[in-house]
């Protein structure tokens, strides 16, 4: 195959990927892909698991499932049946059993305790071939250098494996209802201290932050008072899911800051949350990196 035909294909399928993240909720029957392809469903079905290594019908699965596992643990406030609705289910038994299969526990077992190594082993091999599919670059919007003030938060580290970073998050969230701190009055960020793919596990670390001037009272959560610090940044704004966060922080580091002639104040990358998946499709999420510039 030519450059430029597997750069049509792929093109192609990056097009049913947008589509399939958008619309979790809708139609995603094999006609309704294959318009979206402009391809004929004698052929399609082999396309996409030939380029993706998976069929389509596990593919939509996974990915709707992902966002159930999501909101059973991140939206506790959502009911069993909403979420087996949304994911395509006539009922919340299909739903159990399919999320079963998939996922290795029910539904009411993962809201309660999830399992978040066997979830990372289904799941990253698939986020490894999104970011290589979705051309991650033209989610990318230029970069601006921006004053920014101190900004006081509370503060939760997670320490150790990333692949359990979700327990961190549900505790994180947890603390913030109990504090009256939603997103919606309260900045969420994040700080990047580490490289999940070249730190070892056990000595990653990451920030998660609620922006607040109200005091933070000793907690068994773990949550402490901290501070992002004034100074100057590089901000840029990235829209899609998680796993093309290491590339757009990369494209800074690599490719922004060699040509900008700017030097890096001591203090971590760190990014704000702006939209939030599940509450909006994965590829439509939203967040701002700051890279801190002397």
């Amino acid at each position: 195959m030519s450059a430029s035909n597997a750069a049509h294909y792929r093109a192609r399928l990056r097009k049913v990927l947008q589509y399939i993240d958008a619309n979790l909720d809708g139609d995603l029957d094999l006609d309704q892909l294959c318009e979206v392809a402009a391809c004929s469903k004698y052929h399609f079905q082999r396309q996409f698991s030939g380029l993706l290594g998976i069929g389509v019908y596990k593919y939509v699965q996974l990915r709707r499932l992902k966002r159930a596992a999501f909101q059973l643990v991140f939206r506790p406030q959502q009911q069993v049946i909403d979420i087996a609705l949304g994911c395509g289910y006539q009922g919340p038994e299909a739903f159990a059993r399919a999320f079963r299969k998939n996922i290795g526990q029910s539904p009411s077992d993962f809201r309660k305790q999830p399992q978040w190594r066997p979830w990372y082993a289904i799941y990253q091999p698939l986020a490894v071939l999104r970011a290589k599919h979705m051309n991650i670059e033209n989610a990318f919007e230029p970069v601006e250098i921006r004053q920014v003030n101190a900004i006081p938060v509370a503060l939760l580290e997670h320490r150790g494996d990333p692949q359990l970073i979700g327990e961190s998050i549900r505790r994180f969230i947890e603390w913030r209802k109990q504090n009256h701190l939603p997103p919606s009055r309260s900045a969420t960020f994040n700080l990047l201290y580490d490289d999940p793919q070249t730190t070892p596990a056990a000595q990653y670390r990451l920030g998660l932050c609620a922006a607040t001037e109200q005091p933070v009272l000793p907690n068994e959560s773990g949550v402490v008072p901290a501070s992002i610090p004034a100074g100057r940044c590089a901000v840029m704004r990235y829209t899609g899911a998680d796993e093309g966060l290491r590339e757009a922080v990369g494209y800074l580091y690599a490719q922004w800051l060699p040509q900008s002639g700017e030097d890096l104040r001591d203090f971590p990358v760190y990014c704000q949350r702006i939209k939030f998946f599940p509450d909006v499709p994965e590829n439509e999420a939203v967040i701002d990196i700051f890279l801190p510039l002397q």
